[in-house]
């Protein structure tokens, strides 16, 4: 019989890849790095009412860039810790399951039954089924763990990389908005090339949600631009009350 390697079949036949395979790190790390950041230019602006140009160009790049890295250690580490928490329980929740097919294997069977009947086989096919399943407590224990705990397979995750792939998209797109301090002397033109800039990566950021799900491109990018958005004028509007 030939044997198929699943990793390869998920991206040759299904399309999915490293940046599908780990798009809820990215989608995450990169919109809370481009809100986050912005957050202290737009806090900065609100607080001053001449604008960012009193405060200088320095100020906004230390607190920027110290605020950047923190976040983006705290979020890969935070992403790290609920990857093996999660694996963890899927574990342990799996051994429970495979306890209880070796103790009571007949009420694990009629569960069985019962979840085949809930998804449309007739009682009889259930039935048969559920015999020839039992005999297979791996498999069966597969299911339980899908259709009663509704709990995804994690054994097969890696909390590092996905750690790591929320730290550099963290970074990669929350560095985006700081660019225009950078570039230029800390004018309000200069905060307006920041809105630019983080309005931006979050259009990009929607185009790779996009990307990846092929899902409508004006729901991924409205969506990630209105979240983004609206955090971004909640930092500016507490830093206008604050410095106000």
């Amino acid at each position: 019989m030939l044997k198929i390697d699943w990793r390869d079949h998920r991206r040759q036949e299904h399309g999915l890849g490293q940046i599908q395979e780990y798009l809820k790190q990215i989608v995450y790390g990169g919109n809370d790095g481009i809100v986050t950041t912005f957050a202290i230019v737009a806090g900065f602006a609100g607080a001053t009412a001449d604008g960012v140009a009193q405060i200088g160009g320095l100020a906004v790049l230390v607190f920027g860039l110290a605020n950047l890295f923190a976040d983006a250690v705290s979020m890969g580490l935070g992403e790290f810790l609920s990857t093996r928490s999660q694996r963890d329980l899927y574990v342990s929740q799996r051994r429970v399951e495979l306890e209880e097919l070796q103790t009571n294997p007949e009420q694990e069977r009629r569960e069985i039954v019962q979840m085949l009947v809930e998804r449309g086989l007739d009682a009889g096919a259930a039935e048969h089924m559920s015999r020839e399943l039992i005999r297979c407590p791996e498999i069966v224990a597969d299911m339980m763990m899908s259709y009663e705990l509704e709990m995804p397979d994690m054994r097969n995750g890696s909390p590092a990389l996905d750690g790591l792939m929320t730290f550099v998209s963290f970074l990669t797109f929350g560095s985006i908005p700081l660019m225009p301090y950078f570039l230029f002397e800390p004018t309000d033109a200069t905060f307006y090339g920041s809105l630019a800039a983080t309005f931006s990566a979050l259009v990009l950021l929607g185009l790779l949600r996009w990307w990846s799900t092929r899902e409508s491109v004006l729901r991924c990018v409205g969506e990630t631009v209105l979240v983004g958005g609206a955090c971004a004028v909640v930092a500016y509007g507490v830093g206008a009350i604050v410095g106000g």
